[in-house]
């Protein structure tokens, strides 16, 4: 039985990444998997790394809860919507006080290299957008999700990381959501 992590980085409790979220859960429960699920709107914490890493922040107990949850899963699914091209600032500081050294990685003493320690873990990353996926690619080649894969969960050591991108949202219809919906009630039974 997989372990598998939802993380809803939409801060909008009434937005479409709900219900790619309820969708990916479906699938992934129908297929046998053990999933659990962090709504990053729903902790308490700052989100400000107001130190870096030259002083250490104590982490709050939502955070604490997460890095558990982050330990215990086989494979991460991460949604949330592209906006100004990045994600949420509520997830980008999600990130910044969860993914800490000595947790997600480990720097080499006088080496610019780094060890991964989140190995053994695979990752998914949906992200919405108000333009054609096609378009976020071609044009602005997906900065959002290069960063989330190789900045962040490939960085740590997590592989392979897939990417779905759905867009345009803000503009449409009914049937278009109800079939990328489908699609992600799909990757959850594959537990991908």
């Amino acid at each position: 039985m997989k372990k598998i992590l939802i993380i809803n980085g939409h801060p909008d409790p009434e937005s479409f990444s709900v219900a790619i979220v309820e969708a990916y859960k479906k699938g992934a429960i129908a297929s046998g998997a053990e999933v659990r699920q962090v709504n990053i709107r729903d902790l308490a914490f700052n989100p400000n790394l107001q130190f870096g890493y030259r002083k250490r922040t104590e982490l709050e107990p939502d955070l604490l809860k997460a890095q558990e949850l982050i330990t215990w899963a086989e494979h991460l699914v991460w949604i949330y919507p592209v906006w100004w091209g990045s994600i949420p600032a509520i997830m980008k500081g999600f990130i910044d006080r969860v993914f800490l050294p000595g947790f997600a990685f480990k720097k080499r003493e006088n080496s610019v290299w780094w060890d991964k320690l989140l190995t053994n873990k695979s990752a998914r990353i949906i992200s919405t957008l108000d333009q054609p996926a096609w378009y976020y690619w071609l044009v602005y080649r997906q900065p959002s999700n290069n960063a989330m894969k190789k900045l962040t969960l490939e960085f740590c050591g997590m592989s392979p990381v897939r990417v779905t991108t759905i867009g345009p949202i803000r503009l449409s219809k009914e049937l278009y959501r109800t079939k990328w919906l489908s699609k992600i009630e799909q990757l959850g039974i594959q537990n991908k």
